[in-house]
């Protein structure tokens, strides 16, 4: 690629580039090599504190798999549970399991290796999934906060509004939107270089991180990821909160205290999955990079702890999950 003037020629030759700066009076050349892997800081460096998080997050992960899949298998085998709150959970159930596979097998991988590396287009591909994943679920929460809100607002018409093929068309359309959403800012990740310094102050890839290693201007893609982010977050907060709120003042309302209390405990399991989610991904970015361990602790709280709880959350506070679950293990 030639430039005239103050320009640029850029000769490639294996993961090297030369870089020629052509001035009006001098030609300056600089060699660049360009990064083929990343390397962790990941949580520690000490090999017995390594250890003990290895048994650690080898414990959640299996925890979070068993739970998960204990979930869709038991809403995919009862009859009892062919509702919309339940398709829901299912899909929900499905996104943890993905959100903590995409991290966790890599983060497990390197607590027990010296060498914590992954190459660029590994790295790319994890941040295009952990991206894909998130979006989706928070896309499905907002889907979810709805039907908690037609089912108790309007319980007469809840099997009548949320039909089969609607429930349908808005899963497909939270998968499309977190599909969408990811593959364009991993489209525009693809098209910077990396040069130096391949160190990421983390234990996964995410797409910020990766915008301040590059040895391209990365302006456009932070803020073509910032006006996606807020578009997305926008949507599904708004849904999320107007749900929430009419939610709230219906159970006010209700004058009999075996009614609320009963109104209540069908939306408190959705309202503390959300609290666990938003809460910690919008602190994470919201709050300016910093590659401190306070960021890597929320990260592993929204990624990995999440996915962990919100089998619990479900099961235990829902007496139809516990009483299917009963079932099934009789059978």
């Amino acid at each position: 690629m030639f430039f005239i003037g103050e320009a640029v020629i850029f000769i490639w030759n294996d993961s090297t580039v030369l870089y020629f700066f052509l001035g009006p009076m001098s030609l300056i050349m600089k060699n660049l090599t360009i990064i083929t892997e990343f390397v962790f800081m990941g949580l520690s460096r000490i090999p017995q504190i390594q250890t003990m998080l290895f048994a650690l997050f080898l414990v959640m992960y299996l925890l979070t798999l068993m739970g998960n899949l204990m979930v869709i298998l038991v809403i995919r085998t009862d009859y009892h549970l062919k509702t919309p709150m339940y398709f829901f959970l299912g899909h929900l159930s499905f996104l943890d399991l993905s959100l903590s596979s995409v991290t966790m097998p890599k983060m497990l991988q390197n607590l027990l290796t010296q060498k914590k590396t992954i190459s660029t287009w590994a790295c790319m591909t994890q941040s295009f999934f952990l991206m894909f994943s998130g979006t989706t679920e928070s896309c499905l929460l907002s889907v979810m906060a709805y039907d908690r809100y037609a089912a108790i607002c309007h319980p007469l018409l809840c099997s009548v509004v949320l039909n089969r093929p609607l429930c349908v068309g808005m899963v497909i359309t939270a998968w499309v939107m977190g599909f969408l959403n990811s593959l364009s800012n991993s489209l525009f990740t693809y098209n910077l270089h990396f040069c130096g310094p391949s160190v990421i102050p983390h234990f996964c890839c995410e797409l910020p991180l990766l915008f301040s290693l590059s040895c391209t201007d990365p302006a456009a893609n932070e803020a073509f990821l910032a006006g996606s982010r807020a578009l997305l977050g926008f949507l599904t907060l708004s849904l999320i909160l107007f749900s929430n709120s009419r939610i709230i003042s219906a159970i006010i309302s209700i004058h009999s205290p075996g009614g609320q209390g009963k109104a209540f405990s069908t939306c408190s399991s959705h309202l503390t999955v959300v609290l666990l989610f938003y809460g910690t991904a919008l602190f994470r970015y919201m709050s300016p990079l910093s590659g401190s361990m306070l960021e890597r602790v929320v990260s592993i709280q929204y990624s990995v702890i999440t996915s962990l709880l919100n089998p619990l959350i479900y099961s235990l506070k829902n007496q139809e999950v516990t009483t299917a679950l009963c079932r099934m293990l009789k059978k």
